[in-house]
């Protein structure tokens, strides 16, 4: 049972873009915090989960701080009250992309999974309960909640996508499909931007996410296939936001 909530909680995600038209999220400045809520379903099994973005201006460089929170509801909740925290901080580049620094992700009172990226070196730093080790960092890089929110500050690419992610215990590229949609959500009917993860070996799951355009680009669906096949379905229920970055504008979608 432990199990199946920890993967019912774990199923949050990443993205790329086609040449679609978005007027309404074009050029809009971003606010300085956003909130968003989810409920995650997979079969009986219940979980709310929250995200907070907050965008900062320090030194002259504009940083950015994700926290990921989510808990179990109804019976669930009773004999499984771990929550799952993730949360990720780095710099959002001239270019308009997130460069983690710091990314960790703890089920309970587990041993965190975390990674540290060495820009400067060029590595990336992996701890986790079997231990530590060093990779050579892709310039593509993100972690797994970073991704999320990746092309908040930047000009959509092409219709796939190819980066690096990582979970604080794998660095492994993925590559993702674009193609758009009209999602039915609790908040309404979202115009979307849908990436289809490939599969392309062996041992890969399945993952799509659905990103709003009118809402700045944020995930607002994710549907994945966990261990043993269990599939998590975490849709947005409410979206927040804070106070408008002077001068920080959203990335214009071609």
């Amino acid at each position: 049972m432990r199990f199946l909530f920890l993967t019912l909680l774990s199923g949050a995600v990443f993205f790329a873009f086609p040449a679609f038209s978005a007027c309404a999220a074009c050029g809009t400045e971003v606010p300085s915090r956003v909130d968003i809520s989810y409920s995650v379903t997979s079969g009986s099994l219940e979980a709310d989960m929250n995200d907070t973005l907050k965008i900062t201006q320090e030194n002259g460089e504009r940083r950015y701080r994700l926290y990921s929170e989510g808990k179990a509801k109804g019976l669930l909740a009773l004999t499984q009250p771990d929550t799952l925290v993730r949360d990720s901080e780095g710099i959002i580049t001239t270019q308009g992309t997130l460069r983690p620094e710091r990314f960790s992700d703890q089920h309970g009172n587990k041993v965190p999974k975390v990674a540290i990226f060495d820009w400067g070196k060029k590595l990336i730093t992996l701890q986790h309960k079997r231990g530590e080790e060093q990779k050579a960092l892709p310039a593509d890089a993100q972690d797994k909640l970073s991704l999320l929110y990746s092309f908040m500050f930047t000009s959509a690419p092409g219709k796939m996508v190819n980066l690096h992610e990582t979970d604080g215990k794998h660095l492994e590229p993925v590559c993702y499909a674009v193609s758009k949609e009209t999602l039915d959500t609790p908040m309404g009917k979202l115009e979307t931007i849908v990436l289809t993860k490939q599969l392309e070996k062996e041992g890969d799951r399945n993952k799509k996410i659905w990103l709003a355009v009118d809402h700045h680009m944020l995930p607002v669906r994710v549907v994945a296939t966990e261990k043993i096949g269990i599939v998590t379905d975490q849709m947005v229920t409410k979206i927040s936001y804070g106070e408008s970055m002077n001068g920080i504008k959203q990335g214009r979608l071609q």
